[in-house]
């Protein structure tokens, strides 16, 4: 891929995966740093089981609610963060595609794909759910 990671984002990934990172600071940008640093290293697939595994230690460690995790947003984030990488020219760092795709930041893009009652039910908490309104746009893994 022609994307690149930076030495921050390094940094970022050690202290996530170490969960050093603070909690409060954990955000939806983060979120979305995650999954570029991910997709920038491995295939959809890997990158999926990755950020489960390691969101999934994050919160364990911190003591956060298990139902906190979201399965279907997981992986949904992480293909739309891949459609807009495939959408865009190389970048350096996971804040470069970032700023370089502001609509990434908007949370409620994946109510363009998803009723809420299909996004926000327990099925879709606890395993991949498709979208029931329009596919998120998949380029080759």
């Amino acid at each position: 891929m022609r994307h690149l990671l930076s030495e921050e984002d390094s940094n970022f990934k050690t202290q996530f995966e170490t969960c050093v990172f603070p909690v409060s600071d954990f955000d939806h940008k983060s979120h979305l740093r995650l999954a570029y640093i991910y997709l920038v290293e491995n295939t959809i697939e890997m990158a999926a089981s990755m950020m489960r595994e390691a969101l999934n230690r994050f919160i364990r460690h911190n003591g956060v609610p298990s139902s906190k995790y979201h399965e279907t947003l997981t992986q949904a984030w992480l293909l739309a963060v891949h459609h807009f990488m495939h959408n865009t020219e190389r970048t350096d760092s996971s804040l470069s595609f970032i700023e370089q795709n502001p609509e990434v930041l908007d949370t409620d893009i994946m109510l363009t794909h998803y009723t809420p009652d299909v996004l926000f039910s327990e099925e879709a908490r606890q395993t991949f759910v498709h979208p029931n309104i329009e596919m998120i746009p998949r380029h080759g893994a």
